[in-house]
């Protein structure tokens, strides 16, 4: 059986392909910049934009990831200004129909979004992150936090300190971010702090593939 395609616009290395191909999907991330750590099946370099718009009719789901610096509680310590993609690209979504999610971080304009973070799947990182669908989209009971959280204006943060991290900017250790994300492949700071937990699209990803599956194969 052909497994159903999905499309990863503004894929960063792959934290949220990784779940999508976990729960089944064949995975081809785009991306602006080089991304020579991409976990994916395919990578196309070039603008999501454009290849959304050219390439759209060949994907079963497309999930994009719009840059969110400029909605982010870090904002103030960015010193470059960043595009804000959300609004063209839920446009262009929702005028190509086809199954889709956006994800964002929390204080970005998302509409009927469902939000999850790293407690509810036993990671050892919070990462609250909020999801938007043309799709029906369950949310799982968020369990309470028990334990410490590290992070708290220290250097860097470390499981020495806590029980949970921060992976944000260049302020974690790295090895212990791998960990607390669920990340093995990828090399650097920069490419952890973009990326999503994949537990959190392999949970979506068994949502998604459920109501695709019957057209795909």
């Amino acid at each position: 059986m052909t497994k159903p395609k999905l499309l990863d616009l503004y894929c960063c290395a792959g934290g949220a392909t990784k779940g999508y191909q976990r729960a089944g999907f064949y995975v081809v991330g785009v991306d602006i910049n080089e991304q020579p750590n991409y976990c994916g099946d395919e990578f196309i370099q070039g603008d999501a934009l454009e290849y959304l718009c050219e390439h759209w009719q060949e994907y079963d789901v497309i999930h994009a990831s719009p840059p969110c610096q400029g909605y982010s509680v870090t904002r103030t310590l960015h010193t470059n200004e960043y595009p804000d993609l959300l609004p063209v690209t839920r446009a262009l979504l929702r005028f190509i129909g086809k199954p889709y999610i956006i994800e964002n971080v929390p204080g970005a304009p998302m509409r009927d979004y469902i939000w999850l973070n790293g407690l509810m799947f036993g990671l050892k990182v919070i990462r609250r992150r909020h999801f938007e669908s043309n799709i029906l989209l369950l949310q799982p009971s968020p369990p309470k936090k028990t334990g410490r959280t590290s992070g708290n204006g220290k250097a860097y943060s470390t499981f020495d300190d806590g029980d949970y991290i921060t992976v944000a900017g260049h302020n974690f250790r790295f090895t212990d971010g791998q960990k607390a994300m669920g990340i093995d492949w990828m090399k650097t700071q920069h490419e952890l702090a973009e990326s999503i937990p994949p537990a959190f699209t392999e949970y979506l990803g068994r949502q998604m593939i459920r109501a695709v599956v019957p057209v795909a194969v």
